[in-house]
Order: C-alpha cells, then sequence, then structure tokens
C-alpha cells in the first residue's frame, strides 16, 4: 500500500506507510498487528508537543485488550511507554526520517509499524512544519510568498486574555481586501477581511508554532514562530 499525504485545515497530516507486520488496515482509522492483539495510528498526525512545539505523532497499544494483558511500546528500539487494560495505549512523538513503532506483549510476540518522517526541504524541523522559504522578510515584517498577509517577525509579550497567561505573541495583518481563515497549529482562531478586522495577535505555545492564514481554496500562508517556553516577562 502506497503512502499518501493529505493537507487538512492549514496543517499536513501524512497518512503513514504500511506495517513491518502487514497489518489489517480496520475502518476505523487504526492498523491492527499481525498478531490481531496491537495497533497503531494509520497515519502520522501533528500535534503540540509539550515543548517541541508542533511535532508529527502516532497513538499505539492494545487492541481489545484483556485485563491481565500488558504491552511495551518502543520507537526505533527505544521503550517510550507502557500499556495495560487501564491504559491501552500511548502517544509516541516521532523522530526525522524512518520510524519503527513497536508493540511487544512478551518475549515471543510483537508488532511492528513503519512511519516515514522524511523531510521534503532541509529547512524543515520536523514533517510538521511547512517550507516558508518562499516568504519574504523585510525590517520587522515578514510577507507571505502570496502577498495576501504578513506577520512581525520578533514575538512581543502580553497578556492573554483567553488563558490569563502572560504569553508571546505576534501580530499577523490582512495585506489587502482578502478573506482570510486564520488558524494556529491547525486550530481555527479567527478571520481576517482586511476592511473591518485587518490584524489579529496571535499567541505563541511553547516550542514551534504553525500560524496559517487561508483564503479559501485560492491559498494558504504559513508562518513559523518559537515560541520558547511558552511564556515571557512583561517589560
Amino acid at each position: 500500500m502506497n503512502s499518501k499525504i493529505i493537507l487538512s485545515s492549514g496543517a499536513a497530516v501524512f497518512v503513514a506507510a504500511m506495517a513491518l507486520d502487514a497489518p489489517v488496515w480496520a475502518a476505523t482509522g487504526v492498523q491492527i498487528g499481525a498478531s490481531g492483539k496491537t495497533y497503531a495510528s494509520n497515519g502520522i498526525q501533528c500535534a503540540l508537543h509539550p515543548v517541541k512545539g508542533f511535532s508529527p505523532l502516532v497513538m499505539a497499544g492494545l487492541y481489545s485488550p484483556k485485563a491481565t494483558a500488558k504491552a511495551t511500546v518502543s520507537l526505533n528500539g527505544t521503550n517510550v511507554a507502557s500499556a495495560n487494560f487501564i491504559s491501552p495505549d500511548a502517544q509516541v512523538w516521532l523522530a526525522n526520517g524512518a520510524n519503527t513503532v513497536r508493540v511487544e506483549l512478551n518475549g515471543r510476540t510483537a508488532d511492528s509499524y513503519s512511519f516515514d518522517g522524511s523531510l521534503t526541504n532541509p529547512n524543515q524541523p520536523n514533517i510538521c512544519i511547512p517550507d516558508t522559504s518562499g516568504n519574504a522578510v523585510s525590517g520587522a515584517l515578514e510577507y507571505a510568498n502570496s502577498l495576501k498577509s504578513y506577520a512581525t517577525v520578533t514575538p512581543g509579550c502580553a497578556l492573554n486574555g483567553a488563558t490569563g497567561q502572560v504569553q508571546p505573541y505576534i501580530n499577523l495583518f490582512d495585506n489587502g481586501s482578502y478573506l482570510l481563515n486564520v488558524s494556529v497549529n491547525n486550530v481555527p482562531k479567527t478571520q481576517l477581511n482586511g476592511t473591518t478586522r485587518k490584524s489579529t495577535p496571535v499567541f505563541l505555545s511553547p516550542g514551534l508554532n504553525v500560524i496559517s492564514a487561508a483564503n479559501g481554496s485560492l491559498s494558504t500562508d504559513y508562518f513559523v514562530r518559537n515560541g520558547g517556553t511558552g511564556s515571557c516577562q512583561l517589560p
């Protein structure tokens, strides 16, 4: 089975390569191992890592486990989690390049799943971060390749009314009269239209953040910012 790439809500969701043990592909969006006792996601998703920011992730663990079932989940030969009846699966954050996720029930039963996290561009820190090399920086502003939007380069620091926390932020602008749907780390936030709403502040989570501005199906602009620890100190 061939790998596919699907773009969803301005962020890439990469549907994975087939598993090493030829698992059955379930209708529920998971792949079941040859043993019939383990599973893994059928594709790589992009989610917020608590430190690194927007990063590739899969789930793996026990499939329909019995009360006594136990398993060890590993990534590229390193144990990352344990699974049991109460906590049957775990998040597995993937590395760049080829990844092997293994769910081992005992010394004789184990299923392996292969996920391709290869980068399409060396400028990307991971496959969830889009290539923004087509954008242009001029002074304190970064302009999208489409020229439909631009953003401040250096984050400021302000109180986020939604969280009650002091966080780094940037400002995103509509560079005309475009209808732009703004998302941050694949979560829809607001809409710009260039007239009644020309700009919006975008607060940053820890690590790398992907800000997108989609002009319907015509174009999607991307900006990548590092939110550091996700907090800052007011001057």
